[in-house]
């Protein structure tokens, strides 16, 4: 059995390419939407991908499950559980728990592991070549290494009213009947790791086992007492923001992503072409440099998402195709790096980049406005705005700021003040700068406190209680 793990350190998800060399066959499960790694990874060991499936409806990124299919002609898999509110929205084979896929010599079984949304599938995974018993848990967002998938997403973002509470009361059962009645030798393999906002204190590791959590992990006592109450408790205190944009991955996973078929390059645009574009305010110019350089000087009007590395993250924070109708303009270091960012936008459902330019020679240009630390406490501001998020506002923060995360601030314009000047802030000046792009391309007079939090800090400044800008 050839086991891999695709992982993607933007968003901090790992998919599966499992192949049986016996008969050149393979299942991917939880692809991105820029599938070249797998097809790749099936070349490579002369293999045929003739299943994919996925654990769950994902929410913080665009399932390249059908892209995939489309791609190799794949059967597609995708649960049946969690009643009728939690069907997949387009044509596929529908899996029940002890349901099971067969690749030659290999067995995936889906278990129903609900808490993190009520269809959620793990997977068994047997080598029948080596064992008549499973190795291998996939376990998508049900447990990660030290850590359980947030029970509280379908509040936040699929509309749910207090489903955190039974979410977390079904993780718990999902643990006691499924999880630890494997042996402790079954390596587990999340669909996260750290940095992912699908749970709140995600491991490093990209393995874990049955034992170890059993033993290790911060809910083992909680079972080992029986004690539900206490669990739900821990579970749901201190879990980070939900991103804005998960609400629309939720959607668009559960009907079906749009099926983009082969990719061509972003094409080179000329700068005369680019500038009359934008005086006609029909594109949106993107600047995939990191802060310290956009705060040298960037394109008017421009947004800041710093590529290709995390261009996902940040992409998904500053555009909504739901709304945005204009495409966008990248401005890149070379073409690699413009189709690197492309690859990365589509991965979070941003499908309309119309080019790039590697050149800002020839356009209005505009250098951000920026505030010392020592010069906060005398500067007259409508609104001191702490973009991180709400657990380190809680930790430690500038006093009288209010927080709202990065990953929010377009969809809560309505919160801010119309007149006077806002100071953005985060940990070191990243996030700041991409949220103060989006908030002046929305027409607010924005300054960026220069060097962040940690600045701030470092000069001798205090602490203060929390306060959160809902929404």
């Amino acid at each position: 059995m050839l086991l891999e793990r695709v992982y993607d350190n933007d968003l901090s998800q790992a998919g599966y390419f499992i192949g049986c060399q016996a008969r050149g066959e393979a299942i991917v499960v939880d692809a991105r939407r820029d599938i070249d790694d797998y097809l790749d990874l099936a070349r490579a060991h002369g293999m045929r991908i003739v299943a994919v499936t996925e654990t769950h409806i994902h929410a913080d990124y665009l399932s390249g499950t059908r892209e995939l299919a489309a791609a190799t002609g794949a059967t597609v898999y995708v649960s049946g559980e969690g009643g009728q509110d939690w069907q997949y929205g387009f044509e596929a084979r529908r899996l029940r728990d002890g349901d099971t896929i067969t690749i030659g010599n290999v067995t995936v079984r889906a278990r129903h592991t609900p808490g993190h949304t009520p269809e959620h599938l793990s997977f068994l995974v047997t080598d029948g070549a080596f064992s008549q018993e499973p190795g291998y848990m996939l376990s998508g967002d049900f447990v990660f290494a030290g850590d359980l998938g947030r029970p509280d997403l379908l509040d936040a973002a699929a509309g749910g009213i207090d489903t955190r509470f039974e979410g977390a009361r079904l993780l718990f059962t999902s643990l006691r009947e499924v999880f630890l009645t494997l042996p402790d030798h079954v390596q587990v393999l999340p669909g996260h790791g750290a940095g992912s906002a699908c749970g709140k204190a995600l491991g490093a590791l990209p393995a874990t086992t049955v034992g170890y959590e059993r033993l290790n992990a911060w809910w083992g006592p909680y079972l080992r007492e029986d004690d539900m109450d206490g669990f739900v408790g821990e579970l749901l205190d201190g879990q980070p923001d939900v991103h804005a944009y998960f609400a629309r991955m939720k959607r668009q996973n559960k009907e079906g992503p749009r099926i983009l078929g082969p990719l061509t390059p972003p094409p080179e645009l000329g700068t005369e072409e680019i500038r009359k574009s934008l005086d006609q305010d029909a594109i949106v110019l993107v600047d995939t440099r990191s802060h310290t350089d956009v705060h040298r000087g960037t394109v008017a009007g421009a947004l800041n998402i710093p590529g290709p590395d995390k261009a996902a993250s940040f992409g998904a924070w500053t555009y909504d195709p739901e709304t945005e109708t204009r495409p966008l303009v990248l401005l890149t270091s070379d073409a690699d790096d413009a189709r690197k960012v492309r690859d990365h936008l589509l991965r979070v459902g941003i499908d309309r980049v119309a080019g790039h330019t590697t050149t800002m020679e020839g356009l209005p240009t505009f250098v951000p406005e920026r505030l010392a630390p020592t010069e906060l406490a005398e500067a007259d501001v409508a609104l001191v705005l702490d973009v991180r998020n709400r657990t380190e506002h809680a930790e430690g923060h500038i006093p009288g700021s209010r927080q709202l995360s990065a990953g929010r601030v377009l969809w809560n314009l309505d919160a801010l003040p119309n007149e006077g000047t806002i100071v953005s802030y985060c940990q070191a000046g990243a996030r700041s700068s991409v949220a103060a792009g989006v908030l002046r391309r929305a027409g607010y007079h924005v300054v960026e406190l220069d060097g962040g939090y940690s600045d701030w800090v470092a000069r001798g400044r205090g602490r203060s209680a929390p306060e959160t800008i809902s929404g």
